[in-house]
């Protein structure tokens, strides 16, 4: 929920969480490698999952960063309204008017 008070120029910082991707992705193929070479399926295991997930999340923000900027509402746009409830925390207001 939009209330007013957000940054006007937040950005997301993909392009380091990219490189920290790559970076983990990096170190997760080799422990890969090494563990399976040292005799270790159990942890070459768990770096080959670390491996897969570290490239889906590499996916999704390389996606992102192609995909630009997405819609911002400007300063012009006012803060949405928030929910009105009554003092024992339901809307205000009949749900179901009366017919």
């Amino acid at each position: 929920m939009r209330t007013g008070s957000e940054p006007v120029q937040a950005r997301s910082p993909l392009r380091l969480r990219c490189g920290l991707a790559v970076w983990g992705l990096a170190w997760a193929l080799a422990g890969t490698v090494v563990f399976a070479e040292l005799g270790r399926p159990g942890w070459a295991i768990a770096c080959g999952v670390l491996s897969a997930v570290t490239s889906a999340d590499l996916f999704m923000v390389v996606r992102h960063i192609r995909q630009g900027p997405h819609y911002q509402p400007g300063r012009d746009v006012p803060p949405y309204e928030p929910v009105k409830r009554d003092g024992r925390g339901r809307r205000s207001g009949p749900r179901n008017p009366p017919p």
